[in-house]
């Protein structure tokens, strides 16, 4: 607990016993669009231990999506969440990940500019704290009396409720990723795919409590470990790259620096 470990992930998971991680927030390697050092993706071996080793009630956030070969996009998300469904998962919610910071122009097609967030959970996911920080168009509005359609087809008459400054956001997150923006630590720039931290703390302030076991199995340069550190959460990060694994220990050492300065 609270240790980045290199080894293979399926290895690594396999010593750890059933029902015992809370929160998986983590994003594979998907369709080669990126070079993880040539290491090879076993992702249905990956997918069982997720499910053995998740607590009933925890969830497994899976953020992902796909290259386009020879003019047709692989599909390979969509395969994904079905296997994971087919061992067990129930696929709580499909999530979207718009980057802000876009993409690179095709002449084909529109510009592509999200992942999919796909959102697995071992039976009712336990925990659900909601973030509340959709701006209301409607804030402001004199409360009162309001005219509604009853089932039968006619007019009945209801009380209008307050309506709030903000209100429950929507299951697409916008986020920048760009170069220096995703990222507060600049070291992390040197794993060549990272999520933005508010993406790892969003999701981790979401689905688990203070003291929960937050688990990335293939942490890359530690973005889920480090936000469930500062969100008071104990992670486990897993790489088969000691190099990512360097990575990822400086970032958390340099945080830990930090909070001690505080």
């Amino acid at each position: 607990m609270n240790k980045v470990i290199h080894g293979n992930c399926i290895d690594v998971m396999a010593t750890f016993p059933d029902n015992y991680i809370d929160l998986t927030v983590t994003s594979p390697p998907y369709d080669n669009l990126r070079d993880y050092n040539g290491y090879d993706f076993d992702f249905e071996g990956i997918a069982k231990q997720l499910y053995r080793i998740t607590k009933d009630g925890g969830v497994v956030v899976w953020v992902v999506g796909d290259a386009t070969i020879k003019g047709s996009e692989t599909g390979t998300s969509f395969r994904q969440a079905l296997y994971f469904k087919g061992i067990g998962f129930n696929l709580h919610d499909t999530m979207i990940y718009y980057k802000k910071s876009g993409g690179l122009p095709h002449k084909g097609r529109h510009t592509g500019a999200f992942e999919y967030m796909f959102v697995f959970a071992k039976g009712k996911p336990k925990t659900f704290n909601p973030i509340g920080d959709r701006v209301n168009k409607s804030a402001g509005r004199a409360t009162g009396i309001k005219t509604v359609r009853e089932k039968d087809g006619s007019l009945g008459q209801r009380k209008s409720l307050d309506i709030s400054d903000t209100g429950q956001r929507y299951n697409v997150w916008e986020y920048y990723n760009a170069n220096g923006v995703g990222q507060t630590d600049k070291i992390a720039y040197q794993h060549p795919a990272t999520f933005p931290e508010k993406l790892a703390n969003d999701h981790i302030i979401t689905w688990s409590n203070e003291g929960d076991l937050i688990l990335d199995p293939m942490c890359g340069s530690g973005t889920t470990c480090k936000m469930a550190m500062v969100n008071n959460r104990n992670y486990i990060g897993i790489d088969i790259s000691e190099e990512y694994c360097e990575i990822a220990r400086k970032r958390i050492a340099e945080h830990e620096q930090q909070l001690a300065l505080c």
